[in-house]
């Protein structure tokens, strides 16, 4: 049988599916369709210092191939993660990755900091948030802002940084080596695209915020793109993300540069999508002779 197995900035995973961020919750859920024990890893509802209820529905809605989402990072804050839905994750055999967001870099250092000094195995960083202090304007959208956000995490996190990279920009090659200069341990790409849709009866936008994120099969084209020019520009891992619904898409996607792959839409469908992607992995390395999935990242061959 293949190895599954991968290795992202020292974390050890016993395979490269890792439930997205925003689609899995904390796992307790999906505990009752699977044991989390066959996820290489579970990145958590994105954290923030103190609770937020997230924004007015509805704020979820269906669209060809995909679905938009403003949920506006609804979660039970740092507290709640690491007295009550950490310890219940620590034990399920798996890889815990916290994911965090914040509106100042001193949110996200101080969240860095507290989280260091817990159990999980790793922190992702989202960067598609909007800094306050600068007006609004994300930390991910330049280079400038990428790294000033990553270098002052850095500082503080004692645990491997993953940054999560926003594909509303230019270069999303810049970003990366932008990143990974200031000390990024690996990048986890592509966070949602912004979309909009429109009820032409109500002649109002079809969520209240108005825009959203847009994901599922619709985004992976862009998201195998970006995959392949950030690994093109860096040499740490990296993680891709973004429609990703059979294991021929994770096939591609590895072949494109990534070392892991994050599952997420594709969870409200069919729960049992990773089971489904690990077991066609298996098939495709047995039928082609591959011994490690480790051989199949970065090697697409452009013409």
């Amino acid at each position: 049988m293949a190895d599954l197995s991968v290795n992202i900035a020292g974390v050890a995973l016993k395979n490269p599916l890792i439930a997205a961020s925003g689609a899995f919750g904390f796992g307790e859920e999906y505990s009752a369709f699977y044991p989390i024990s066959v996820l290489g890893g579970v990145s958590s509802k994105g954290l923030t210092l103190a609770p937020r209820p997230g924004n007015p529905p509805p704020r979820i809605a269906e669209t060809p191939s995909g679905m938009l989402n403003a949920v506006g990072l609804q979660n039970p804050g740092l507290d709640c993660f690491l007295e009550q839905h950490l310890p219940w994750l620590r034990a399920q055999d798996t890889a815990v990755i916290a994911n965090i967001a914040g509106n100042t870099p001193e949110d996200y250092c101080a969240m860095a900091e507290r989280l260091s000094d817990s159990d999980v195995d790793m922190i992702e960083m989202n960067i598609s948030c909007p800094n306050v202090k600068q007006g609004g304007v994300q930390f991910g959208t330049s280079c400038e802002n990428a790294a000033g956000i990553t270098a002052k995490v850095r500082r503080v996190c004692k645990k491997p940084l993953m940054v999560k990279l926003s594909p509303n920009v230019a270069d999303i090659g810049e970003i990366a080596a932008a990143v990974e200069a200031a000390g990024a341990d690996a990048i986890s790409l592509i966070n949602t695209l912004t979309g909009m849709r429109i009820d032409i009866r109500t002649r109002r936008p079809i969520i209240r915020n108005n825009t959203g994120g847009l994901s599922g099969p619709a985004v992976f084209p862009v998201a195998v793109r970006m995959v392949w020019q950030a690994y093109s520009r860096v040499k740490i891992p990296v993680v891709g993300l973004g429609g990703i619904t059979t294991w021929e898409d994770a096939v591609e996607m590895l072949l494109a540069g990534a070392s892991a792959l994050q599952i997420g839409t594709a969870l409200f469908t069919d729960p049992y999508t990773p089971q489904k992607i690990l077991a066609g992995l298996e098939h495709y390395l047995s039928e082609n002779g591959i011994a490690s999935i480790t051989e199949l990242t970065g090697k697409v061959q452009p013409w």
